[in-house]
């Protein structure tokens, strides 16, 4: 897979996720997935974007899972999510219908603040009224050495300038915290299902590890 400007993205992701077990992240998005769930409201209708191999939308128990990437991963194979091979921006999705779309490690690879603005307009547009928007990304205020240690890395986000971005893109913000998960699955997040799912009930583990900002915005 080769982006426009031809950085091969699946060799870099090869490289950056190798000796990593694909059991392993299943457990761990076993437990985040049914947390984040939980904590915005059990929503019933979930969109996934930039879903990857779709270990977020695979264990979130909502009644109505969706997923839309620009290449396929293997989430088409994941059973009962409708999927979506397609930019975000431009895929066949139903207007507003959504509960809850999950944007995970997604902005910090756009190319400028306008894209931002017009990722998170399109999220609103598919947004049901009252939806949320959650949005996970490193934090660069506590990833500093090692942000643009990954090569696709563009754009230098904060859980405050994310903050900024739902104000501008007209959501209520509903949630800013600034460190929530470690930066990547290289890092100390805990490596099994146990000390994962208590890990996301202590947070004050999250302000020793976490290096991930966590917010989220209310379609009003």
């Amino acid at each position: 897979m080769e982006s426009p400007e031809g950085l091969d993205l699946g060799r870099v992701y090869d490289d950056r996720f190798k000796g990593l077990h694909e059991e392993q992240r299943q457990q761990t998005w076993a437990e985040i997935a049914p947390f984040i769930f939980e904590r915005f409201g059990r929503p019933d209708r979930v969109l996934d974007v930039a879903s990857g191999l779709g270990e977020f939308i695979a264990n979130v128990p909502a009644k109505e899972r969706w997923a839309v990437d620009l290449v396929d991963h293997g989430v088409t194979s994941v059973p009962g999510v409708t999927c979506r091979i397609a930019s975000f921006l431009d895929a066949d999705l139903p207007e507003d219908h959504f509960d809850l779309v999950f944007i995970s490690n997604v902005l910090e690879h756009l190319a400028s603040p306008d894209e931002v603005a017009r990722f998170l307009a399109r999220a609103r547009g598919v947004l049901a009224h009252g939806g949320v928007v959650v949005i996970l990304g490193p934090n660069f205020k506590h990833t500093t050495k090692v942000y643009f240690d990954c090569s696709d890395h563009i754009l230098a986000l904060t859980d405050v300038s994310v903050t900024e971005h739902l104000h501008a893109a007209h959501f209520r913000v509903i949630e800013a915290t600034a460190k929530f998960l470690p930066f990547s699955f290289r890092s100390n997040l805990p490596n099994s299902p146990f000390l994962v799912r208590n890990y996301l009930k202590v947070p004050l583990a999250w302000k020793i590890l976490g290096k991930q900002f966590l917010v989220a915005g209310r379609k009003d």
